[in-house]
């Protein structure tokens, strides 16, 4: 048999493998509650980094015991009439994680009290980005006054903040100082929250988290223009 012939028939193999191998992943996707809480498509979650991101750690956190409720994209409004959007909030008996979902590569250097991190690649270039704690620190903010306003009254220890970076990078050196603050890889995410919660009280009954899903999810159905409005205003934010 020639060398041609070899070729194509393993590339035949190859493309047929990758077509088997899409299917079952799309079949896993749509049986998610990912997929069921946001209704994104398989083709948008799959060919997007950061929706790619949120999908596998929400399914994670699916791994979690106790009663609990999850949400995704929520946009909660600002004071000045914009929006700040939280990838994930976990709402659960033993408080609210509100978790910001990071798909990088590379390695990762970043310290709380600095304005920007850094992300190195292999070939030596780096990137900055805007400290992931501050930025969650502001979805916090704005969820804590919304659920405050809706009624709730829940403590601010009860909230913690989670970065989660993909499990293609590497934490070269990340420095943290507050409390229920954490940067962890997706690989980690349910071991350090089961340690997190281990010996917690529970905070918010099983009828709590129902109503407090039920006041945020109207803010995950917004309008493509508000959405549009968020990501203008971002970008604007950041060029300054």
């Amino acid at each position: 048999m020639s060398k041609g012939a070899i070729f194509i028939i393993l590339l035949f193999i190859f493309i047929v493998a990758l077509i088997i191998y899409f299917f079952i992943d799309k079949r896993k996707y749509e049986k998610s509650s990912y997929k069921k809480e946001t209704n994104k498509s398989y083709s948008q979650v799959r060919f997007d980094k950061g929706f790619n991101g949120e999908y596998l750690t929400f399914e994670k956190l699916g791994e979690l015991g106790g009663y609990s409720k999850k949400l995704a994209n929520v946009y909660i409004p600002k004071e000045d009439g914009t929006t700040t959007e939280i990838d994930l909030i976990f709402i659960h008996q033993t408080g609210i994680y509100v978790i910001e979902s990071k798909n990088y590569s590379g390695w990762i250097f970043g310290d709380e009290k600095d304005r920007f991190w850094t992300q190195t690649f292999k070939n030596g270039t780096k990137e900055k980005f805007y400290n992931p704690i501050w930025q969650n620190n502001s979805h916090i903010k704005y969820l804590k006054e919304l659920l405050k306003h809706k009624g709730y009254n829940i403590k601010n220890e009860n909230y913690s903040s989670i970065i989660v970076f993909s499990e293609r990078c590497t934490l070269k050196k990340i420095q943290t100082y507050s409390n229920n603050v954490y940067v962890v890889k997706r690989e980690e995410l349910v071991d350090i929250m089961k340690n997190i919660m281990n010996g917690l009280n529970q905070v918010i009954s099983p009828e709590e988290i129902i109503n407090i899903y039920n006041t945020l999810k109207p803010y995950t159905n917004v309008s493509e223009e508000l959405k549009r409005e968020h990501i203008d205003n971002v970008m604007e934010y950041k060029q300054r």
